[in-house]
C-alpha cells in the first residue's frame, strides 16, 4: 500500500514528527511504503473560493497543491498528523485541507484509508473532541477509511512525547496495516 502522511507542524522534529516516524517505521515494516509531505514548510495558498477548479480541477494559484494533489490520488491512505492548535489541526494542515475542495470527488471515487496523528499538551478527557470530530466529518465526507488515531494527551514536548505510550500506539497502527 502507498501511504501519504501530511504533516502540518511547522516544528520538523517535534511531538508530531515523532510519531509520523514511528507511525512510518511500524508501516514500511508490514511492507508498505510511505512519504511524509512537509505542509507546513509547503508554498499553500489559502482557498480564495473563486471556483476556478469547479470542485474537480486545477486551481488557479499556482502552488505546491497541485504537486501535492498528484502524490494524494496516487496513494491508498492518507495520514494526517497534526499538533492540537488551539482544538484543531494546525492553520498549515487546514490550509492543505480547505484546497481538497477542487479534488473532493477524487478522492471520494478512491475509497482511500486514513489516520489520524496528533499531540496536545494537555489531557482533558475532552480535548481532542473538536478536531475527533473534524477528523471523522472529513472521513465520512471524503468517503475514507479510518484505519484509526493516535490522540496522544499530555504531549507538550518532544520528551514528554518520548515518555509516553504514543509513539508505541502510532508505531503499531502502522505495522498492522493490512
Amino acid at each position: 500500500m502507498k501511504i501519504i502522511m501530511l504533516l502540518g507542524s511547522p516544528n520538523r522534529k517535534g511531538s508530531s514528527y515523532l510519531l509520523a516516524e514511528c507511525f512510518r517505521q511500524g508501516a514500511q515494516e508490514a511492507g508498505h511504503t510511505v512519504e511524509m509531505i512537509y505542509v507546513a514548510h509547503a508554498d499553500i495558498h489559502p482557498c480564495t473560493g473563486c471556483i476556478y477548479c469547479g470542485y474537480e480541477g486545477p486551481c488557479s494559484q499556482k502552488d505546491d497543491v497541485e504537486s501535492i494533489r498528484a502524490k494524494i490520488l496516487d496513494a491508498d491512505m492518507l495520514v494526517l498528523v497534526t499538533p492540537l492548535y488551539y482544538f484543531g489541526m494546525s492553520a498549515q494542515l487546514k490550509t492543505l485541507v480547505d484546497r481538497f475542495c477542487a479534488f473532493n470527488s477524487s478522492i471520494h471515487s478512491k475509497h482511500m484509508k486514513s489516520a489520524l496523528l496528533t499531540v496536545a499538551w494537555n489531557s482533558d478527557d475532552w480535548t481532542f473532541d473538536a478536531l475527533e470530530t473534524h477528523y471523522k466529518t472529513l472521513v465520512r465526507y471524503l468517503n475514507l477509511e479510518d484505519m484509526g488515531m493516535v490522540l496522544a494527551y499530555g504531549c507538550g514536548t518532544l520528551s514528554m512525547t518520548k515518555h509516553s505510550p504514543y509513539p508505541q500506539e502510532a508505531y503499531q497502527l502502522g505495522n498492522r496495516l493490512k
